[in-house]
């Protein structure tokens, strides 16, 4: 082979694997961002479940030990993920910035129609109505609570609307990730398909199989690792300029979160990328000499 032809087939070779790692990365890359989207609204949800409640009224001479008594009993239960206690004076504040003027300014202490209450919130799991009527139940033993306050029919709304938008997701990701695993299989197999004569000269002058299939597997991972950490890369950077935009966004990224999504991203590059170049392989490994002309 002259030099012009070898210098030639190296460009090809290299212009193939730039085209597959590009290829690899956008189809990472939107998985990735699904997930990151999917992640996203799992913390949505979570947050705003657990932003779920109730108000416990307190009885009007209720001494102040036995409301924080019954605080922290509701706090050793598994389902609480925290509780505030409101003097009568906090209730009081709070009504009067809402109302912006002050309606107790005639009344005497006594006469302040707002009782102590403690504020519950939920862990996510436990933010449902069954859940919630179990400790409603428990707390209503209490001689020291007079009545427990939540929105029933908001919960019910909450959690029928969240299920509904996690159903979605859920057959999206799965049709995506269909797609993506054959537009992968697709680029590896036209990159290994300019090296079938090569496979099938390895094959004639005595090669194993595992010794023809193991630099395939290796440049196979090579490129869907590379394209992982670009696709990781192009995201981390939408994400900082997402927080920078909306803050609102920051309470609901976690560094676990990311640590998830840079997993899952890198093991879906090496896993998709791995396999195909294995059935790609193996196709050429088995055809007959006359169907590689076709």
């Amino acid at each position: 082979m002259s030099p012009s032809s070898n210098n030639h087939y190296k460009r090809r070779i290299n212009a193939s694997y730039i085209t597959s790692v590009i290829s690899i990365t956008l189809v990472l890359f939107s998985l990735g961002f699904l997930g990151l989207f999917v992640l996203h609204a799992k913390s949505l949800s979570e947050y705003i479940k657990e932003n779920i409640g109730f108000e416990i009224i307190m009885n009007k001479d209720v001494k102040e030990a036995d409301i924080i008594y019954l605080q922290k009993q509701l706090d050793l239960l598994p389902s609480i993920k925290s509780t505030e206690y409101i003097t009568k004076e906090e209730a009081t504040a709070r009504l009067n910035n809402i109302l912006g003027e002050d309606f107790t300014g005639f009344l005497n202490d006594d006469d302040n129609p707002l009782l102590p209450s403690i504020d519950v919130r939920f862990n996510s799991s436990w933010a449902n109505n069954d859940s919630i009527i179990k400790i409603e139940t428990i707390v209503l033993e209490s001689t020291a609570v007079k009545e427990v306050y939540y929105q029933q029919s908001v919960v019910n709304i909450i959690n029928k609307n969240i299920r509904k938008i996690s159903l979605v997701l859920l057959s999206f990701s799965i049709l995506l990730l269909f797609i993506a695993m054959a537009l992968i299989n697709n680029t590896i197999r036209l990159s290994i398909y300019s090296k079938r004569f090569t496979i099938r000269t390895m094959q004639l002058v005595g090669a194993t199989e595992g010794f023809i299939i193991r630099p395939f597997i290796i440049t196979g991972f090579i490129q869907g690792l590379i394209s992982a950490i670009i696709a990781m890369a192009v995201l981390h950077l939408m994400v900082m300029a997402a927080h920078q935009n909306i803050p609102e966004l920051i309470i609901l990224t976690s560094k676990r979160m990311l640590i998830y999504l840079n997993a899952g991203i890198i093991m879906g590059g090496l896993i998709i990328t791995g396999f195909s170049t294995l059935f790609a392989v193996d196709k050429y490994l088995h055809m007959k000499t006359d169907s590689m002309y076709g």
